[in-house]
């Protein structure tokens, strides 16, 4: 009996590397994945990069095969230092004011 998996459309076409890659693709697309919000892996892809929880219904932009990307984690943490640093800078600037005023 022949081994078919997730290439079994694909037949001897389009080269190994090619199939290997789909076949890489499509098992993470298609593995559970855990709601970011809530915690259940109950996660789904709605279309491509819009995937939705199915407990909480939380709706979110991702990956087009991964819910989760590495480019997307490296941006939440820069906006979320970016953010720091902003208040970190606007509540010095607010108290000059303040003591000037008092003054």
């Amino acid at each position: 009996m022949k081994k078919v998996g997730s290439t079994r459309g694909l037949g001897a076409r389009y080269g190994s590397t090619v199939r290997k890659r789909y076949v890489k693709v499509i098992t993470e697309l298609k593995k559970p994945h855990k709601c970011p919000q809530c915690g259940f892996i109950r996660v789904h892809r709605v279309s491509v990069g819009v995937w939705q929880c199915g407990k909480c219904n939380y709706t979110y932009a991702g990956g087009a095969y991964t819910p989760i990307t590495k480019l997307g984690v490296i941006a939440k943490r820069s906006a979320k230092g970016a953010a720091e640093e902003a208040a970190k800078t606007a509540a010095p600037t607010v108290e000059a004011v303040t003591s000037e005023e008092v003054e």
